[in-house]
């Protein structure tokens, strides 16, 4: 809880503090000093008014009444969501300041306007929206390309290389056809290599592979 005790002094301190704060911002920035004594008018500074169409004068919020009403509940609400009557969409934030009897005599509140952000924003996230994920080695040697697969292959399998049985090796080979690897030339003696067993033990096996497939 901020205690003010110069009431008056903070007031003529705060006006140009709040167009500090719009200078910098920007002109989708709303500041407004609120003077809750007087709820009814409470509004004693405002900067870029045209984003909820207020001026100097008019009256307190919903929030700053219940404040007001019960000063013993934190009132300081930062970065929240809300709008204005004509539909801005307002990122907003509002602090208050107390007397030294625990009375709410103040506040500065923020609402920038974020409606053209979350257009943007809505824009964007269509345009890098994608299906699914998907991945894809993209390398100058084909040998890179056979190489990464084979890890992949191993890794669905579950188990490396020197405890595979037969059906481990066959549903490797069959995530490397699958795959495309055996469209390669001299792919075969690759993977052959790898498994430890002869080329043509690979061709045969891819050879049982496609036949239980069609």
């Amino acid at each position: 809880m901020i205690i003010i005790k110069h009431v008056d002094e903070f007031f003529e301190m705060m006006k140009p503090m709040i167009r500090l704060i719009s200078s910098a911002l920007g002109a989708n920035c709303e500041v407004v000093l609120h003077d809750m004594r007087k709820p009814e008018h409470s509004i004693v500074g405002i900067e870029n008014g045209h984003i909820t169409g207020r001026k100097v004068g008019d009256s307190s919020t919903n929030l700053g009444l219940e404040v007001i009403r019960k000063p013993e509940e934190e009132g300081d609400l930062l970065n929240y969501l809300t709008s204005s009557k004509d539909g801005k969409v307002l990122k907003s934030s509002s602090l208050y300041f107390y007397d030294e009897q625990g009375k709410a005599i103040s506040s500065v509140c923020i609402n920038y306007n974020i409606t053209d952000f979350m257009m943007a924003a809505n824009v964007l996230n269509e345009f890098i929206r994608t299906a699914k994920k998907v991945d894809e080695t993209f390398t100058g040697d084909i040998n890179d390309v056979i190489e990464g697969l084979l890890e992949e292959a191993v890794e669905k399998v579950g188990k490396p290389v020197p405890f595979m049985q037969k059906e481990d090796k066959l549903k490797l080979l069959k995530y490397l056809d699958d795959k495309g690897v055996f469209t390669v030339k001299r792919s075969m003696e690759r993977v052959a290599m790898f498994l430890d067993i002869s080329k043509f033990t690979v061709y045969n096996y891819l050879e049982e592979i496609r036949v239980k497939s069609n």
